[in-house]
């Protein structure tokens, strides 16, 4: 539990600092705008290519990335369809939701748990690999279809070729995994500005998170989606885990610490890059923000109830 502890504080105290600069404008009235596209377009697509241009992806590719990508996509597939059935949600605001119901901080909270309670930071690599290279580019392809072009007519099939493309976030993903797997060396003087940029992107994004909470109330009637928010918490923090020990004990046969890490990391919260995905497209905002809260506050007991039965 210090483990988690930990981790969790990491987390606060960033989104605390974020919440402060909001409240006292000291960045400005658009800062959290600005901070967020500032994520979206180079810190975050510098980081995925530093970080899996200098990945041995040899050791990612393991059943960890078939239970955790094929749990989450689950997941984010069973929001989508609810989503868009039950309580009649358009496209982007479903993309949104499913990504809130099962995109993982693997990231920011990630590596900390992954550190400070498996003891091995490698349990999260082939979860941000798969988010990285499969989910993110199906969601922002789809986004970039149905957000950005909403009122510009049928979508061409030169549009759904050119957008996954065309996204920073995926060509940074896209870059870095050819690097990795050609064996391809940058030059220092290369790397080390890629490296420095995509070191803000984890602090970035909780900056942001929290200087989107000034001036407003979580789940405030009215104005956040509360069904929608519930529905993709209880995804996230209920179901994911139990469908990754389901898939981990029953199908891969996994015991121990193995399995442990497993569930551990399904029960991370959402992450605060889906907020960063909300704002840029203007969609779901509030969905993205008040899930990434309810899970994160939430996330705390659930992998505490987990240490308990399975460490």
């Amino acid at each position: 539990m210090s483990g988690v502890v930990q981790g969790f504080t990491v987390i606060f105290i960033l989104i605390g600092v974020g919440y402060v600069l909001g409240r006292t404008q000291t960045l400005g009235p658009d800062a959290h705008q600005t901070l967020s596209r500032l994520v979206f377009f180079v810190f975050t697509p510098a980081l995925l290519l530093h970080s899996l241009s200098t990945t041995d992806v040899a050791q990612i590719f393991s059943t960890t990335l078939l239970i955790a990508g094929g749990s989450a996509f689950a997941v984010g597939a069973v929001y989508f369809v609810l989503a868009r059935t039950v309580l009649r949600r358009e496209v982007p605001e479903a993309v949104i939701g499913a990504l809130s119901s099962s995109y993982v901080n693997s990231a920011n909270l990630g590596i900390p748990i992954a550190i400070f309670v498996l003891k091995d930071a490698t349990f999260v690599a082939p979860l941000l690999l798969f988010q990285i290279v499969i989910y993110s580019p199906i969601a922002l392809t789809m986004l970039d279809l149905t957000a950005l072009r909403s009122g510009a007519g049928r979508i061409t099939l030169r549009d759904t070729v050119i957008a996954p493309v065309t996204n920073p976030i995926v060509i940074g993903g896209i870059v870095g995994l050819v690097i990795s797997l050609t064996g391809v060396t940058l030059p220092h003087a290369v790397e080390e500005p890629i490296g420095m940029l995509g070191d803000a992107s984890v602090p970035g994004a909780l900056l942001a998170f929290g200087l989107s909470l000034t001036g407003v109330s979580v789940l405030r009637k009215g104005e956040s989606p509360r069904r929608d928010v519930a529905l993709a918490s209880v995804m996230k923090m209920v179901v994911q885990p139990i469908l990754v020990f389901a898939l981990a004990y029953f199908l891969f046969d996994e015991r121990g610490h193995a399995l442990f890490a497993q569930v551990v990391i399904a029960a991370l919260p959402t992450a605060q890059n889906v907020l960063v995905y909300a704002t840029r497209y203007q969609r779901g905002v509030v969905l993205a923000r008040d899930s990434a809260l309810v899970t994160t506050l939430v996330s705390i007991p659930v992998i505490g109830v987990i240490a308990a039965l399975l460490a």
